[in-house]
């Protein structure tokens, strides 16, 4: 059993684990290894193909989900690491009311090009004006460090600075 992971946590099966996962307010079982990457769950388990494969070292972004509200890089994450944590994928985000706001800003301000990082970029974006409504340009810019191939930064800003300013 995985470090910090309790008995009720998860059960074995065929030698794997069945792990409980609230993702998008719904809780699901899912059959993994524990050090199986929560992106490779959240898209092949569960089918839900918005979170992207960018980079698969934490660097990009594409895969950012929120985790207890706190985006987390999937790629890397182990499933057995959020098994008592509530994920949230871009599925769901619109039905947060922030998250409904960063998504109209997008579209208002043409943010997204490819939109193969978006999903990553509106979770971080959500988690950032959850956890302070009000933020400063600089804390935008601290905040907002996905990597983006298409250089929509400055859309992004844009959008950012109207969401700081309600």
């Amino acid at each position: 059993m995985p470090a910090g992971a309790h008995a009720s946590d998860s059960q074995s099966i065929r030698g794997e684990d069945l792990w409980s996962l609230t993702i998008n307010g719904k809780k699901r079982q899912v059959d993994a290894a524990p050090d199986t990457p929560l992106l490779w769950v959240i898209r092949e388990e569960l089918g839900l193909t918005g979170t992207k494969y960018g980079c698969g070292a934490a660097q990009c972004g594409a895969c950012t989900v929120l985790a207890d509200g706190r985006p987390i890089r999937s790629c890397v994450m182990p499933v057995s690491s959020v098994a008592n944590q509530v994920i949230t994928t871009i599925e769901a985000i619109e039905e947060d009311p922030v998250g409904r706001r960063v998504v109209e800003a997008w579209v208002e301000h043409q943010v997204p090009q490819c939109g193969y990082c978006q999903s990553g970029q509106v979770l971080t974006a959500t988690a950032l004006l959850k956890r302070n409504a009000r933020p400063s340009e600089a804390e935008i810019a601290a905040a907002m460090v996905n990597l983006c191939r298409c250089g929509t930064y400055n859309a992004i800003a844009d959008a950012m600075q109207q969401l700081a300013k309600g």
